[in-house]
C-alpha cells in the first residue's frame, strides 16, 4: 500500500519501522518541526525524522497542516492510507477523508478507556492492572473511531511510564503490521466503541506533579511510577525540591502525620502517608543526580521525624 506516515516521538518509531519491514511503500513522513531541547536549547529533530531520513524517506515538518499548500502536497502523493501514531496534532476532516482506505491510528490504551493525550501515564496513576494498544479508523472525535485490533498487557508493581511505554511501542508495531495486512486483504473489522465505558487521559499539568502525602501509600506509589521518567513527581525537603522516582509499599502504619519520615533504617526512607507506609527507593534532591535510597542516605542525613512537603 502507498502510505503517508504521521508521527513524532520515540513511541512512533517502531511502527514506522514495522510498516517498512512489511514492504509497504511509505511515500512520505510528516512529523513535528525540530524543537530546542537541553541546556543549550539547540534544535533537535524528532525521533521519527531521524529514523525516516536514515531510511531515505522524504520528511515534511509543517508548522501547521491546515493549509492549502499542505493539502496539495498530500494529494500529490496520492496515498491509499495514512497511518498516524502520536503525531501531536489533531487532523482536520480534509485529511481524514483524503485516502480511500482511511486514516489509521495506533493508540496506547485499550479503547474506549483512556482516550486522550496521556494514556500510559494515567493508566499507572489510576492503578490499572492492565492496559494495551488499539488500532482504529480515525474520525473527527478524540480517539472515538471504530476499532480494528487490540492487544493487552499487565501492569506490574515495578512498571513505570518508561517501561510500559517501551513495551507498548513494540506491541503497537506488531499490532499495526497485523492491521495493515487485514486492510490490504479487505478483511479489517470495524468495531464501534462503547462510549458509556469511555474515560479520558488528559494532558498532564504542573499541578499533577506535586505529591499529596495525605493520600494512601498505594495511590502515591502509583503517582510516582506514573510520572517516571516524565515529567516526574516531587515533594520538598528543607525547602528544596525532592523528586521521587520509585517507591515500594511497606507493611504497617507509623501513626505519624502524613509526609513524616518514620524510618531510615536498612537503606530505606520510609514515609508515613494518609494510609500506610511508603519506602522511597529512588530520589533526586534539587541540583543533584537520581540516586538509590542507599546512595542518597550516604550524602544526606535524614532522621525520623523530618517532614516532607512543608
Amino acid at each position: 500500500m502507498r502510505i503517508i506516515y504521521m508521527g513524532t516521538p520515540d513511541f512512533a518509531v517502531p511502527c514506522l519501522e514495522a510498516i517498512v519491514e512489511h514492504n509497504h511503500q511509505v511515500v512520505g513522513v510528516v512529523t513535528q518541526p525540530d524543537r530546542p531541547k537541553g541546556r543549550g536549547k539547540k534544535l533537535q529533530p524528532p525521533p521519527v525524522k531521524v529514523t525516516a531520513e536514515a531510511m531515505g524517506i522524504p520528511v515534511y515538518q509543517p508548522e501547521t497542516i491546515k493549509t492549502p499548500e499542505f493539502m496539495a502536497l498530500l494529494k500529490e502523493f496520492n496515498p491509499q492510507l495514512i497511518v498516524v501514531v502520536a503525531y501531536g496534532k489533531i487532523l482536520p476532516p480534509e485529511i481524514l477523508h483524503l485516502p480511500p482506505l482511511g486514516c489509521v491510528n495506533v493508540h496506547a490504551s485499550l479503547l474506549p478507556k483512556y482516550r486522550g493525550s496521556a494514556p500510559i501515564h494515567w493508566a499507572i496513576i489510576n492503578g490499572e492492572q492492565q492496559t494495551g494498544v488499539t488500532t482504529m479508523y480515525m474520525n473527527e472525535g478524540m480517539d472515538t473511531g471504530d476499532m480494528i485490533l487490540s492487544a493487552a498487557t499487565d501492569i506490574t508493581d515495578a512498571d513505570t511510564v518508561g517501561t510500559l511505554h517501551d513495551r507498548l511501542a513494540t506491541m503497537g508495531a506488531t499490532l499495526l503490521a497485523e492491521t495493515l495486512q487485514l486492510i490490504a486483504q479487505g478483511k479489517a473489522p470495524r468495531i464501534p466503541q462503547k462510549d458509556a465505558e469511555a474515560c479520558y487521559a488528559p494532558m498532564l499539568k504542573k499541578e499533577h506533579e506535586l505529591i499529596q502525602w495525605q493520600r494512601s501509600a498505594v495511590a502515591i506509589k502509583n503517582h510516582i511510577h506514573g510520572l517516571n521518567p516524565w515529567p516526574g513527581s516531587y515533594t520538598t525537603l528543607a525547602g528544596k525540591v525532592l523528586k521521587l522516582w520509585r517507591a515500594e509499599l511497606v507493611p504497617g502504619n507509623g501513626g505519624e502525620q502524613p509526609g513524616t519520615v518514620v524510618s531510615v533504617k536498612d537503606n530505606q526512607v520510609v514515609v508515613q502517608t494518609g494510609e500506610g507506609l511508603l519506602a522511597l527507593t529512588e530520589l533526586q534532591l534539587q541540583g543533584g543526580k537520581r540516586l538509590s535510597a542507599r546512595e542518597f542516605l550516604c550524602g544526606k542525613k535524614l532522621t525520623p521525624g523530618i517532614k516532607l512537603g512543608v
